[in-house]
């Protein structure tokens, strides 16, 4: 392994994670309490682009790490983009599926992380990524259930 050249998750990085679930959480709720259907529409767009967006930004960490010739490079940059690529596909898609893909691929980039991050020295993060996918990816799943 190799040792850390990150520091942990400072006080502010926490704070401004969980102030990233906040579209999250407002986008599902919106699907669930917003009383007019053009509403609730325009709430499950939100909610799925900003799961796109966190999805590509998941997978450019990779990409920096990679650039800083952190092992494995290859198979870095080839997960950095995958997640971008599949999250198009999400919007793509009509939205309780673009949703479903989405907390899918959210849970994804974790699994990967798990792996990929200890090699970095990225290990102390995996607490708050946890926290943050499992809301992030409910907040999805809870989208798709309500967009039926």
């Amino acid at each position: 392994m190799t040792p850390s050249r990150f520091a942990p998750p400072s006080p502010v990085a926490r704070l401004l994670g969980l102030a990233g679930l906040l579209p999250f959480v407002a986008g599902a709720a919106g699907l669930a309490m917003l009383p007019a259907p053009g509403l609730q529409a325009w709430a499950g767009t939100a909610l799925v682009a900003y799961g796109a967006l966190i999805a590509s930004f998941l997978g450019g960490i990779h990409w920096g790490l990679a650039m800083q010739g952190q092992p494995p490079v290859n198979q870095r940059l080839l997960w950095g983009v995958s997640p971008s690529l599949l999250a198009w596909m999400a919007v793509l898609l009509p939205l309780g599926a673009g949703l479903l893909l989405l907390a899918v691929l959210l849970l994804a980039c974790y699994a990967v992380d798990r792996r990929l991050y200890a090699s970095a020295g990225l290990s102390g993060w995996l607490g708050l990524r946890l926290q943050l996918t499992g809301v992030a990816a409910l907040s999805c799943l809870a989208g798709a259930w309500l967009s039926r």
